[in-house]
């Protein structure tokens, strides 16, 4: 657009175009290529603003994700910490529990685990101050008189979840 309009100048400058309505029609044509020439250059700046605006975003936002990923992966290396403590429990527990099951006289376990498997992972439970502690249910007057009278290795369950009830010192007997 430029060397078009240089072009059409130096015609105009060099004399060789006589006609009247020629030139008046050369020289609208050059005002209307410096017009468009100054609609294309602001066009051109807001694009390069624009751009620039998206550049500094870009690096904002680049600065955020770094930021968020640093915190992902310190929440990660939390989160696998806690798994390896969690899975060194369950070991230790696991081990506890083998060693407390040989104690356990065979009948009373596979009693333990079936009501285990059927109450979602409980089969037995402490009686708190009259309470089994499995269902929440305060026991009645006589259950509780039953439980009273049983011999202390008796095994007594509760009679509205069925788990083993677990006598101690705060059962409310």
């Amino acid at each position: 657009m430029r060397q078009r309009a240089a072009r059409d100048q130096q015609r105009l400058d060099s004399g060789a175009v006589t006609s009247p309505k020629d030139l008046e029609n050369l020289q609208r044509e050059i005002v209307s290529l410096a017009k468009r020439q100054g609609d294309l250059e602001d066009v051109v700046l807001e694009v390069m603003e624009r751009r620039e605006s998206a550049q500094e975003r870009v690096a904002e936002l680049t600065e955020r994700v770094g930021s968020v990923q640093g915190k992902v992966d310190d929440a990660v290396a939390r989160r696998d910490a806690a798994f390896e403590e969690i899975d060194a429990e369950v070991a230790t527990v696991t081990k506890e529990r083998e060693v407390v099951a040989a104690a356990v006289p065979a009948d009373l376990l596979k009693l333990y685990e079936k009501l285990r498997e059927q109450q979602g992972g409980v089969g037995a439970a402490k009686l708190y101050q009259r309470t089994c502690q499995g269902c929440r249910q305060e026991l009645a007057i006589t259950e509780l008189n039953e439980i009273r009278a049983a011999a202390p290795d008796t095994v007594v369950r509760c009679e509205n979840c069925r788990r083993i009830l677990v006598r101690t010192a705060e059962s409310g007997l």
